[in-house]
Order: C-alpha cells, then sequence, then structure tokens
C-alpha cells in the first residue's frame, strides 16, 4: 500500500512539472508581449518549409552588422548583448555590442554571432533570436509569395514587429507597408 502511495504521488508530480513547462514559457513570452518595448526590424529575403515545425517565413534582417574593435575578442556561436535604439523612422538600429548584460535600463536583446570577419574589416554578424515567423497552413504559402514580392520591390517597406523585455525577444508579426501579412495573405 505504501509503494502505491509514493507511485501515485510521483505520478502527480510529474504530471505537474510536465504541465508547469509549458504554462510557463508561455506566460514568459506572454510577459514580453504584454509588457516589452516593441521594435521594428528591417527584413532581408529567405523563404524555406520545416516539415516538423510547419509552415513559416524564414527572416533575414538587414541591420545585423555591427562594427567591433578587435576581430580576436569575439567567437561564433556565442551568446551577446545588443544595445538598441532606434532611427528617425522607428526601426531598430544596433548601438553596440557586448559580452556583459547591460546594467543601465537601456533596451537590449539576447542575441548570437553568426559571424566575425577575419580580413581586418572587424565586422559582427548578429543572429538575432526571432528568426522564424511561423504561419497557419492554409495561408503560409500566400504569405511567402506576397514576403517575397514585397522583397523585391523596393517601393515596399516590409519589416518584423518584435516584442523585447530584459533582453528576451517575441516576433510579434510581419508586416508590409505597415499591414499584417497575416491580413494580406488572408485576402490574397
Amino acid at each position: 500500500m505504501n509503494s502505491r502511495k509514493i507511485r501515485l504521488s510521483a505520478f502527480i508530480l510529474l504530471a505537474l512539472v510536465q504541465l508547469y513547462v509549458p504554462a510557463k514559457m508561455i506566460l514568459d513570452s506572454e510577459g514580453v508581449l504584454s509588457s516589452g518595448i516593441d521594435y521594428k526590424f528591417k527584413t532581408a529575403p529567405i523563404d524555406p518549409n520545416d516539415p516538423f515545425r510547419g509552415k513559416y517565413i524564414r527572416l533575414s534582417y538587414a541591420d545585423n552588422i555591427i562594427d567591433i574593435q578587435n576581430e580576436a575578442d569575439w567567437v561564433q556561436d556565442e551568446p551577446v548583448y545588443v544595445l538598441l535604439t532606434t532611427d528617425d523612422d522607428g526601426f531598430a538600429k544596433n548601438e553596440s555590442v557586448s559580452k556583459e548584460k547591460p546594467a543601465n535600463d537601456q533596451p537590449f536583446l539576447t542575441a548570437k554571432v553568426r559571424y566575425v570577419t577575419s580580413d581586418g574589416t572587424n565586422k559582427l554578424t548578429i543572429d538575432y533570436p526571432f528568426d522564424k515567423f511561423y504561419m497557419e497552413e492554409s495561408k503560409a504559402y500566400d504569405a511567402e509569395l506576397v514576403y517575397r514580392e514585397s522583397l523585391r520591390d523596393t517601393s515596399q517597406m516590409t519589416y518584423a514587429l518584435g516584442s523585447i523585455k530584459n533582453g528576451e525577444a517575441v516576433l510579434k508579426d510581419v508586416l508590409i507597408d505597415g499591414i499584417s501579412i497575416r491580413e494580406i495573405a488572408g485576402t490574397s
């Protein structure tokens, strides 16, 4: 009888842990969305499909290269902190990059080093944590076509809208001339 109580208690504990982990992830993302600072990031073209995770738009960013002082100080795939500002048009700009978490209240984004130049040009390419925008299966193909076309058309402004809080980021939407790609793909 005692063994049965132990197994039941272990089962209940395991079930609670399995519920807690995804709930915490969802609540953390919702916290970033609800009280984070919104930034617009200019995008560049790339669009694949992942058979295991579904349809998405792969995003590449126009402003993800930062000038650094010494190439030897940086390593590919290491975590970094990107200090952010906005330009006159309201788009996010990388002010600087650091290996240390900022101590002040300046907005920052936790990212990774994608590439470091080795030719003396002292450039660092950043991998933003939000490079995939998942879509409803029925709208994904249309959204992909609209997104590709908008990037070719220089008269259209295509950007990702992300919310950032304490270095964590959640991608809210992809917009073309201020209109959600979900809305555009749904009416195409």
